[in-house]
């Protein structure tokens, strides 16, 4: 099969995993699936860039190509966020938490001790 149809199909497949971001569990499996994908397509952009691939928009291939790659740096953003969100949260979380079980963790007191300023 030609180069640039198996960069299609991947491209094509990746851009359908990312269509909707699952939660929980799942998303372990997901990510470990976006980054096979991931994989596979960079060896097949790598051989074409050996092979002197350049991109010619006039042809349909190579414009659905294009228009994958952007639709997929899009959905890719979205997945990263989504990840951030949830890492950020999940820290708000534990630190919310280790402030409820210790409250006065913060609180510097220093009881019994008196300086007299005098002299």
């Amino acid at each position: 099969m030609d180069l640039t149809k198996q960069l299609l199909q991947v491209s094509a497949k990746l851009y359908q995993l990312l269509s909707d971001i699952p939660k929980g569990e799942e998303r372990d499996d997901y990510i470990e699936n976006i980054h096979q994908l991931l994989d596979e397509r960079g060896e097949i952009i790598d051989s074409l860039k050996r092979q002197g691939f350049q991109i010619q928009p006039e042809l349909k291939d190579h414009s659905m190509l294009m228009q994958l790659d952007e639709g997929i740096r899009k959905r890719l953003q979205l997945v990263m966020d989504a990840v951030k969100k949830d890492l950020k949260d999940l820290q708000n979380v534990k630190k919310h938490e280790k402030q409820y079980s210790n409250p006065y963790a913060s609180v510097q007191v220093m009881d019994g001790m008196y300086y007299d300023k005098k002299k």
